[in-house]
C-alpha cells in the first residue's frame, strides 16, 4: 500500500454505513433517561438565539446561529439533541471516507464505526455544546489534509482556511490545533505550501470569516481573555496533567487499541510515511494541552482521524487471521456495555446514588471543584430546572397585573436564567443574571417595582431597601446541583431609591469585570 498511489475501496457496502449512522442518531436519544432535563450550559446556548451578536463571553457566535435554527424548528428537546447527534454522524461519515481513501475495507470501517459509537464521543454528542462542531471541524481539516497529500491541489488548502475560520467562530479551542498544523507544515515537505498563493488566501479567508467575532472582541475589551483566566482559576487549576494523558486512552475504552495503533502506524508503518505530518499535529497539540492543564476532551478532534489510520492498519496486521474479527469487535463493545449506566444518565438519580462507590471508582463523581459528590456533575446539572421554572412562574402570577411591566426576573447564575427563559418563554419576562452573557442583556431597571429573585435571598445591604420579601418556594430535588446551592424563589417589592442605585452599581461593576484590562 503506497499512500500516494493507493486505490480507494470501490465496493464497501453503503448499507453498513447507513446502519452505523442511524445507530449513532438513535443512540444519542437512548442514553438519556427522560427524567433528566437539559444541561445548564445548553440553556445558555439556546438563549443566545434571543440575543444575536458577533460574540459572547463564553463562546463565539456560531452556536447562537444554530440555536436560532433550533428555535425555528420548535425549540423542543428533540431538536436540541438532534444537532450534536448530526455533527457526530458527519464526523463518522468522514472517518468512513478517510478509511476508504487509505484503502481499508468494510471491516476497517466497521471497526472504526463501532469504536466511535462505543466511546466518550457518544457522551460529547449527548450535549448541545460547541464541542461537537469543534470535533467535526478538526476532522474536516485533517480529511482535507489527507486529500491534499494524496493530490496536492490548491483547492484543498483554500477549504482548510474556510473550515478553520468557521471553526474559530465555533470555539477558540481550534487555534491550538492550528498551531499543531503550522508546526507540522514547517517540519515536513508540506512546507512547500508556504510558496503558494493559496496558502495566504486560505489565511485571509480564515481571518475574514472570523472577523465578526474579532471586531466584537475588540469592542468589548477582549472578554475572551477574562473567560480564559476565570476558567484557569476556577476549573483548570483542579486538573492534573497525568489525568489528561490517561484520559486520552480512557475516552475510547476498549477501542483505545485502534487510536494507539493509528499513532504507531503514522510513526512506523512505511505506507503511511507521507502522512506523518498528522502525527506531528497530534503531539504538538497534546503537548500544548498538557502544559495548559487542559480538560481531557479538548483534544478529541484528533481522534476520528487516528481511528481511520488505526483501523486500516489493524486490518492489515490481521489480514490472515480474519477469524479474529469478532474478537476485536467484542473488545470494543464489551467495556462500553459494562460502564453504560455510569457514563450516561440512564439511571434515575436515586439509582446513581445507590451505586455511588462505582461512580467514584471510575472517577466520575469528582466535580470541577475537585471534590467528590453523590452523582456526576453533568447529571446534577440536568436536574431541577422544570421545578425551578414552575416556582418562577408561580411568583410571576402573584405580581399585580398593573405592575407586571415593571417587574425584573433576576437570577444568581446563567443556568437559572436560561432554564426560566426556555420553559417560561412567552409566559413571563425574560430572566437575566449577574453572570456570564446575561450581564449585557439586562433591561432598563430604573422603573423596576417588583423583582422575582431566583437563587439566594437578598443580602443584608439590599434588604435594607426592600419593603416586602416574600419567599415563594425552594427547590426540592436533592440531587440537583442547584439544591446544593440552596436555590430558592423570592418575590421582592416596596423598593427605595437606594436599591435601584445599588442594582445599577453592581451591574456596571460586573460588566466591567468581564472586560480584560
Amino acid at each position: 500500500m503506497n499512500a500516494l498511489t493507493v486505490s480507494p475501496q470501490k465496493n464497501n457496502p453503503l448499507w453498513l454505513l447507513a446502519i452505523l449512522l442511524i445507530a449513532k442518531i438513535l443512540l444519542q436519544y437512548l442514553v438519556v433517561n427522560p427524567c433528566y432535563d437539559l444541561h445548564r450550559d445548553e440553556y445558555l446556548h439556546l438563549d443566545m438565539a434571543n440575543h444575536l451578536a458577533g460574540g459572547y463571553l463564553s463562546v463565539p457566535p456560531l452556536t447562537s446561529w444554530n440555536s436560532l435554527l433550533i428555535q425555528w424548528l420548535g425549540n423542543t428537546e428533540f431538536w436540541v439533541r438532534f444537532f450534536p447527534a448530526l455533527y457526530g454522524v458527519l464526523t463518522m461519515l468522514l472517518t468512513w471516507k478517510m478509511i476508504n481513501m487509505l484503502g481499508g475495507s468494510w471491516f476497517a470501517q466497521l471497526l472504526a464505526g463501532v469504536a466511535f459509537l462505543c466511546s466518550g464521543m457518544t457522551r460529547i454528542h449527548m450535549f448541545y455544546q460547541p464541542n461537537s462542531v469543534d470535533i467535526l471541524a478538526w476532522t474536516i481539516i485533517l480529511w482535507l489534509l489527507i486529500k491534499y497529500i494524496n493530490n496536492p491541489k490548491d483547492t484543498y488548502i483554500i477549504w482548510i482556511g474556510i473550515v478553520l475560520g468557521v471553526g474559530i467562530l465555533n470555539k477558540y479551542n481550534i487555534l491550538f490545533f492550528a498551531v499543531g498544523l503550522l508546526v507540522a507544515l514547517i517540519l515536513t515537505p508540506l512546507r512547500a505550501v508556504f510558496r503558494k498563493n493559496a496558502f495566504y488566501t486560505a489565511i485571509g479567508l480564515a481571518v475574514l470569516i472570523a472577523l465578526p467575532n474579532i471586531i466584537w472582541q475588540v469592542k468589548h475589551g477582549y472578554p475572551v481573555l477574562h473567560h480564559m483566566q476565570e476558567l484557569a482559576e476556577t476549573q483548570l487549576v483542579h486538573n492534573n496533567r497525568m489525568d489528561f494523558i490517561t484520559g486520552q486512552l480512557i475516552f475510547f475504552l476498549g477501542g483505545a487499541f485502534l487510536t494507539v495503533a493509528g499513532l504507531l502506524a503514522l510513526l512506523f508503518y512505511k505506507p503511511f510515511r507521507p502522512y506523518r505530518s498528522i502525527a506531528i499535529i497530534y503531539f504538538v497539540t497534546i503537548l500544548l494541552f498538557v502544559y495548559l492543564k487542559a480538560k481531557s476532551y479538548y483534544s478529541l478532534g484528533l481522534y476520528p482521524t487516528l481511528l481511520a489510520f488505526g483501523s486500516t492498519y489493524w486490518e492489515q496486521l490481521f489480514q490472515r487471521w480474519k477469524y479474529m474479527r469478532l474478537l476485536w469487535l467484542a473488545v470494543i463493545v464489551f467495556p462500553f456495555v459494562l460502564i453504560l449506566n455510569a457514563a450516561f444518565p440512564l439511571l434515575k438519580p436515586e439509582g446513581v446514588a445507590r451505586e455511588a462507590a462505582r461512580f467514584k471508582a471510575l472517577g466520575l463523581s469528582r466535580w470541577e471543584d475537585g471534590k467528590e459528590h453523590e452523582i456526576p456533575q453533568d447529571f446534577a446539572d440536568m436536574l431541577g430546572w422544570r421545578e425551578m421554572s414552575a416556582l418562577g412562574l408561580k411568583a410571576w402570577q402573584q405580581v399585580p397585573e398593573a405592575e407586571k411591566k415593571h417587574t425584573l426576573v433576576l437570577c444568581d447564575n446563567y443556568g437559572q436564567a436560561g432554564a426560566l427563559n426556555y420553559f417560561n418563554k412567552g409566559k413571563m419576562p425574560f430572566a437575566v443574571a449577574m453572570e456570564a452573557d446575561y450581564v449585557f442583556w439586562f433591561p432598563k431597571t430604573d422603573t423596576v417595582r417588583y423583582v422575582i429573585k431566583i437563587g439566594h435571598g437578598p443580602d443584608s445591604t439590599a434588604s435594607k431597601g426592600i419593603g416586602n420579601i416574600q419567599r415563594i418556594g425552594k427547590l426540592s430535588d436533592p440531587f440537583a446541583r442547584e439544591y446544593g446551592w440552596g436555590t430558592e424563589v423570592y418575590l421582592l417589592s416596596g423598593f427605595t431609591g437606594d436599591v435601584h442605585s445599588l442594582l445599577q452599581q453592581r451591574l456596571q461593576k460586573k460588566q466591567q469585570s468581564y472586560m480584560a484590562q
